[in-house]
């Protein structure tokens, strides 16, 4: 049954807002009428997206969103531990939450878990109507903690996990913001000296009946293809970018990709620590939180962010389903490193594997700041050096016939 936000006049002339089900916005209206409310505001809820809606939306889009929404969940999964721990009954706390967030979907999202709740739902299955915004992990974890009585710590495990994912996100990011925008910038300043800049000078000197050295004949070649053809290479370049997109949207593509991030020179690297810390962080969080190794597994798998990775994740929990331990899949894998390997077997050993993985989780968010700064160095001078060598070609191409009309 469809639900709907609204906002309504009591007839005291106080404010009412709330969630309410209805087949249409007519019966909802007449439901809200039965109660003595005089309707100002009625809109249907938009229901978290599934898993599978919300790839297909992002398929061609960036995920700025996504990474916000992220926030604005690790934000109120926090304030939600908080009044919990304080006694607040979980309806109430909700209706702290709703009274405060600025997100006007996630206000009516937790409107509707608020309502679902006072309906006779758990918590975890009012959650579970909005995977687009809380995932498998959130709702297992959150169903966890209500089995055992201790949903005020499992939600304070949650925002933790979720602000450590948002900062590796972020170290992540500004490694990359750098090259992204010194190619923005240097496609721009080179597009613009190609074409409207270059063009003006070469006409005049194309007047002046010279021999072209070979440096401005391969300029103007360049210029006139941008010049005459820039709708195709346009295009082309929109179809390439489709045409990726929808082959790294197939299992076969995504795999390919995947493998290929791994294997670039220093930024492979990168995301490599960047996964394992995510699999130390996601695993260490479920078995702390009481989940069985495989359900923890499972999740885990969902979380890898890398198909390649994933798949050794996969392989390790058909092992354990046969007896094996962890680590010794993770190490024939020999995409974990060693020292993973051998504290996750130490873990196992001694009954600490939460705590070990906890420790690599730690140390690797500290390579992975060292590896930042290290990419951010190197590729700094070389985009410098490319920038310079292009624009220099320009003003040389360019010159070159200026001197021998000078000479002349």
């Amino acid at each position: 049954m469809p639900v709907f936000s609204y906002k309504a006049l009591k007839e005291s002339g106080d404010i009412a807002a709330g969630v309410i089900d209805a087949d249409s916005p007519r019966d909802a209206r007449s439901k809200l009428r039965m109660q003595a409310l005089h309707v100002t505001q009625l809109e249907p809820i938009v229901q978290g997206a599934s898993a599978e809606q919300q790839k297909r939306r992002s398929l061609f889009l960036p995920k700025f969103a996504s990474q916000k929404s992220t926030v604005e969940i690790a934000l109120i999964t926090r304030q939600l531990a908080t009044l919990l721990n304080a006694g607040t009954p979980l309806n109430e706390a909700l209706r702290a939450i709703v009274e405060q967030t600025n997100s006007r979907k996630l206000e009516a999202i937790i409107r509707d878990i608020r309502e679902r709740i006072s309906q006779g739902a758990t918590f975890a299955d009012a959650l579970g109507n909005h995977p687009g915004y809380f995932s498998d992990l959130y709702v297992n974890m959150v169903r966890s903690g209500e089995a055992s009585g201790t949903l005020d710590e499992i939600l304070k495990r949650l925002a933790d996990y979720l602000h450590q994912q948002n900062r590796l996100a972020g170290k992540v990011m500004a490694a990359m913001t750098y090259p992204l925008v010194m190619v923005v910038v240097g496609t721009g300043v080179v597009t613009f000296l190609l074409g409207f800049v270059v063009p003006r000078i070469l006409d005049v000197l194309s007047k002046q009946k010279i021999v072209m050295p070979l440096p401005t004949m391969l300029l103007v070649a360049v210029t006139n293809i941008l010049r005459g053809y820039w709708p195709l290479l346009l295009g082309g370049l929109i179809a390439s970018w489709i045409g990726f997109k929808l082959y790294t949207a197939t299992p076969g593509g995504r795999r390919v990709w995947d493998g290929f991030i791994l294997r670039i020179p220093v930024l492979g690297d990168l995301f490599r620590k960047a996964a394992i810390s995510r699999f130390s962080t996601t695993l260490s969080t479920l078995l702390g939180s009481g989940l069985p190794v495989m359900e923890a597994l499972s999740i885990t798998q969902k979380v890898m962010g890398n198909v390649v990775l994933g798949a050794v994740i996969d392989k390790v929990r058909a092992r354990v389903m046969e007896g094996s331990d962890i680590s010794a899949p993770l190490k024939q894998s020999k995409l974990f490193p060693p020292t993973v390997c051998y504290m996750v077997a130490i873990g196992e050993e001694s009954g600490q594997l939460e705590e070990m993985l906890r420790r690599v989780s730690q140390s690797y968010d500290e390579e992975i700041e060292l590896t930042t700064q290290k990419v951010t160095s190197l590729i700094e001078p070389i985009m410098i050096v490319l920038m310079a060598v292009v624009v220099g070609f320009i003003v040389l191409a360019v010159l070159l016939p200026i001197l021998d009309l000078s000479n002349l």
